[in-house]
C-alpha cells in the first residue's frame, strides 16, 4: 500500500456577471439568506476533506472578496484570489497554474452553485481517486426535445440516457492539466464545461456521479428563492 500523501485542491470560480440575473451586482455576491451566494460554496470546502481552495475572481473583486468573505467568516483554506479571464476556461486555466503542484486531485466548482456539501464532495474523492475523472450529475426529469428552425421538434433523445451536469467537477490534476494545456494550444474556445476538456484533449474517460438535484446553479431570482428553501 502506497503512503504517498494525498494532496486536494479545489477551485472556486467566482468571476462570472450573471447577466441572465439583470443586476448590477454579479449573481455570486448576491444575498442568499444574510450571506453572499459564494460564501456557501466555500464553506463547504472549508468544511471538507479539501486542503487548499484557490478563488478565481474577478481583479476588481478581489478586495471586497478578501475583506467581506474571507476575512469575515474566517476562510482558512483559501490560499491565494487569482484574477480569471476572459472565458470560464482561461478561469479554469489561472486556477490550475496558480495550484500547488503537487495537487493530487482538483474539484473544480463554480461559485455560483451554493448547495454543494461535505458529503457530496467526499463521494466525489472517493470516485475519483479510482476513475480519475468524475462529475457531479443527476438524471434528467424531463423529457428533452431537440429543435430545428422555428422551434420544430427534430429528436426526443431516450430520457435514460439523458443526465443533468453540475459543478464540482474533479480529476487527477496532471490529467486535466495537461488537456487545458493542449486547448490553450489550440486556441479552443468551443468548450462548455471541465469534462469536456478532459473528453477533447485526453483519453480518459469520464464518469458521472449522482449527486442529486438539490445542487442547483443561481442563474435567475427564482433560483435564489429556491436555494433559500433548501439551505439547512
Amino acid at each position: 500500500m502506497s503512503n504517498a500523501i494525498i494532496k486536494t485542491t479545489a477551485i472556486v470560480l467566482s468571476a462570472g456577471k450573471g447577466k441572465r440575473m439583470m443586476t448590477d451586482v454579479p449573481k455570486q455576491y448576491l444575498p442568499l439568506n444574510g450571506r453572499p451566494v459564494i460564501y456557501y460554496a466555500l464553506k463547504a470546502f472549508e468544511d471538507s476533506l479539501v486542503d487548499d481552495i484557490i478563488l478565481v475572481a474577478g481583479e476588481e473583486d478581489k478586495d471586497f472578496l478578501y475583506k467581506e468573505v474571507i476575512e469575515k467568516y474566517s476562510f482558512n483554506k483559501v490560499r491565494k484570489i487569482v484574477s480569471g479571464g476572459a472565458e470560464r476556461y482561461n478561469s479554469v486555466y489561472n486556477g490550475l497554474c496558480a495550484s500547488a503542484e503537487d495537487t493530487s486531485y482538483v474539484f473544480i466548482h463554480d461559485g455560483a452553485r451554493p448547495l454543494i456539501t461535505p458529503g457530496m464532495i467526499e463521494k466525489l474523492y472517493n470516485e475519483v481517486q479510482e476513475k480519475k475523472a468524475v462529475i457531479a450529475a443527476c438524471p434528467a426529469k424531463d423529457t428533452i426535445k431537440v429543435i430545428g428552425e422555428d422551434c420544430v421538434v427534430t429528436d426526443t433523445p431516450d430520457r435514460k440516457k439523458l443526465w443533468q451536469v453540475q459543478t464540482p467537477q474533479v480529476f487527477d490534476f496532471l490529467l486535466i492539466k495537461e488537456a487545458y494545456l493542449k486547448l490553450a494550444d489550440a486556441g479552443d474556445n468551443s468548450v462548455t464545461d471541465d469534462a469536456m476538456v478532459a473528453e477533447k484533449y485526453t483519453d480518459a474517460k469520464v464518469y458521472l456521479c449522482d449527486t442529486g438535484s438539490s445542487n442547483i446553479k443561481i442563474t435567475t431570482r427564482d433560483d435564489l428563492v429556491v436555494a433559500s428553501a433548501l439551505l439547512p
